[in-house]
């Protein structure tokens, strides 16, 4: 039986992304499984790559090089949801690689069980974009895709506190912001399986952000720390650029995140 580090390490190194996220969603449930028994999987120690593995296809590219399409037309439309699949996929990893990555820190089980539980969302959003994408004729892969987006990981390889602060409290927060107008464009496209996709994606990622804030202020608590200055020190330091409203003030609050985490770092690194 494999420790859950063990099991994180696989999924990192798994390069395709439907089999990447079959094992994904495989050991989630035999965590929760052996949890639900009383006898949970032992966390261990293992060693994550830098880097996960990744397909051959998408081809990565700058951000700055990536094509801009059009949301309204059939091609922006599944160039959106290739782009949210790419994002979903990164996702993945990096729920699991937060788990042998950090294993070295003391935290509760309940750490484990959220994160594990938000790898376990995130390779279902990744299969519900592939749906819609095949549906509409395409595919993960066919289009490129952005390389940046593992660029927080690789900054924040040594910090816990600056992992949480940057993934999901910003990058995951994010996501809370621009999802209804992406739910809009494909209810007025008529893609009613994009938009119960997105829907379904947008009503778990309020948990996700939600994990993030109580992490990070656990730890806070724990060093004795204001949440506010370090939350804006970290983003500061690893976040590069500045946060961009408008907010959905709603769905932050509800994730742990009020408005004084965020506005004062809107436009003004």
């Amino acid at each position: 039986m494999l420790t859950l580090s063990e099991m994180a390490v696989d999924v990192l190194t798994t390069a395709d992304g439907r089999e990447k996220t079959a094992k994904s969603r495989a050991y989630a449930a035999q965590w929760f499984a052996a949890r639900a028994a009383g006898a949970p999987l032992p966390v261990g120690r293992a060693a994550p790559p830098l880097r996960p593995s990744r397909p051959d296809r998408p081809e990565l590219l700058d951000p700055r090089e990536v094509p801009k399409r059009k949301p309204g037309s059939p091609q922006g439309r599944i160039a959106l949801l290739h782009a949210v699949a790419h994002i979903e996929l990164n996702a993945v990893d990096l729920h699991w690689d937060i788990i042998p990555r950090f294993s070295h820190v003391d935290m509760p089980i309940g750490y484990y069980d959220d994160w594990v539980k938000a790898a376990d969302e995130e390779s279902k959003h990744f299969n519900l974009m592939c749906d819609c994408l095949e549906e509409l004729g395409s595919f993960y892969g066919a289009l490129p895709a952005h390389a940046g987006m593992w660029r927080a990981a690789e900054d924040t390889v040594d910090d816990l506190q600056g992992r949480l602060a940057v993934v999901p409290m910003v990058l995951e927060a994010r996501g809370l912001d621009v999802t209804p107008g992406m739910i809009e464009i494909f209810r007025k496209g008529g893609v009613p399986s994009a938009v119960a996709a997105l829907e379904t994606i947008y009503a778990e990622e309020v948990g996700h952000v939600a994990y993030g804030s109580k992490w990070f202020h656990f730890l806070c608590g724990r060093h004795n720390q204001d949440p506010i200055v370090v939350f804006h020190a970290l983003v500061r330091k690893y976040f590069h650029g500045p946060l961009k409203p408008p907010f959905n003030e709603e769905k932050r609050a509800e994730a742990g995140l009020p408005p004084d985490f965020y506005w004062p770092l809107a436009d003004k690194l």
